[in-house]
């Protein structure tokens, strides 16, 4: 009984070790998946995955959760800001305006106009 609880012990220890070695390095595991019918493509789906450690996936350029306003308060905070002055933009261009003349977005600008 001793022996399998040893055994245990070092499995645990092996798998902990190779985890630890996996975050720290990261792993990249990509494939696509292409579903057709009569040579009509129907479905295709492109799968990348990344697993890391945060402090490796930020070394890396990858911080896309901070940004990420159901993640983040601060991005849900700022997000709600954006909405607002956006809508306080529109109000202040439709007031401003001859009637009839709309706004010219800026380049980027997606937001309705």
């Amino acid at each position: 009984m001793n022996e399998q609880r040893m055994e245990h012990s070092l499995q645990a220890v092996g798998l902990a070790d190779i985890l630890e070695r996996v975050l720290d390095k990261g792993i990249v595991i990509a494939g696509d998946i292409t579903i057709s019918l009569v040579e009509v493509e129907l479905l295709n789906i492109r799968l990348r995955l990344v697993v890391a450690s945060v402090d490796r996936a930020m070394s890396m350029g990858i911080n896309w959760w901070q940004s990420d306003p159901h993640l983040n308060s601060q991005a849900r905070q700022l997000a709600e800001e954006n909405r607002l002055l956006r809508e306080r933009l529109d109000r202040l261009e439709a007031s401003v305006l001859p009637p009839g003349e709309e706004a010219v977005a800026a380049p980027g600008d997606h937001h309705g106009r």
